[in-house]
C-alpha cells in the first residue's frame, strides 16, 4: 500500500492536466457547439420567464410533485401536448467564469483524490506503469464520464451530448492516467 501523502503530487498535477486539456476542448475544439440550440423566439421566452418571477432552480415542464399526480389525467394531458422540457435557471447579471472554473478545478482535484486512494490500495511502491495507468485510467474516466449517461435516459438529453462528454471523460481518465502512472512513487 502507497500514502495517500505520497501521492499529492501526481493528484496535483493530473488535475492540472485534465484543467488544461478541458479548457482545450472547449475553448479551441468545437464539437460542443452544438450541445445547445436556439430557441425559436429565444427573446420572447426570456421575457415570459422574467414575468413570471421565476427563481434560479430547476424546473419540469409539464410539473408534478408525487408519483400518483403522474396519473391523473391533467398531467397525462400536458405531457401529449408538450412541449416537455427541463429547465435550469440561473440568475443575470455579469457573465464570470472564475468560480466555475475553480469549482471544475476543484472537482478534478476530488476525482483525482478518489483516484489516488483506490490506487493506494491496490498497487505497492514502485508498481507497473501500465497497471497503474489501467487502473487510474480506469477510474477517473468512470467518475468524469458515468454521471453523463442518466440524464439521457431520464430526462431526454442528446444521446450525441453524453457521447460527447464520453469523449471527454476518456481523455480526461487518459491525462489522469498519465499522470499517475508517469509519478508512481
Amino acid at each position: 500500500m502507497v500514502s495517500l501523502m505520497s501521492l499529492a503530487v501526481p493528484i496535483v498535477v493530473s488535475a492540472v492536466f485534465v484543467f488544461i486539456v478541458s479548457s482545450i476542448i472547449h475553448m479551441v475544439l468545437s464539437y460542443h457547439q452544438s450541445d445547445f440550440a436556439r430557441l425559436p423566439d429565444e427573446d420572447a421566452v426570456a421575457e415570459a420567464l422574467r414575468r413570471t418571477g421565476v427563481q434560479p432552480g430547476d424546473y419540469a415542464v409539464p410539473f408534478c410533485d408525487t408519483p400518483a399526480s403522474m396519473k391523473d389525467p391533467k398531467f397525462l394531458e400536458k405531457v401529449r401536448r408538450g412541449p416537455n422540457a427541463l429547465l435550469t435557471v440561473w440568475a443575470g447579471g455579469d457573465m464570470n467564469m472564475g468560480p466555475m472554473l475553480g469549482q471544475w478545478f476543484g472537482f478534478s482535484l476530488l476525482v483525482s483524490f478518489f483516484t489516488a486512494y483506490i490506487l493506494s490500495a491496490v498497487f505497492a511502491e514502485g508498481a507497473n506503469y501500465l497497471a497503474v495507468f489501467r487502473v487510474a485510467g480506469t477510474v477517473s474516466f468512470m467518475a468524469y464520464g458515468f454521471g453523463a449517461i442518466p440524464y439521457s435516459i431520464w430526462f431526454k438529453r442528446s444521446w450525441s451530448t453524453t457521447v460527447k462528454s464520453l469523449l471527454d471523460a476518456l481523455v480526461y481518465g487518459l491525462m489522469t492516467a498519465g499522470a499517475f502512472g508517469w509519478l508512481w512513487p
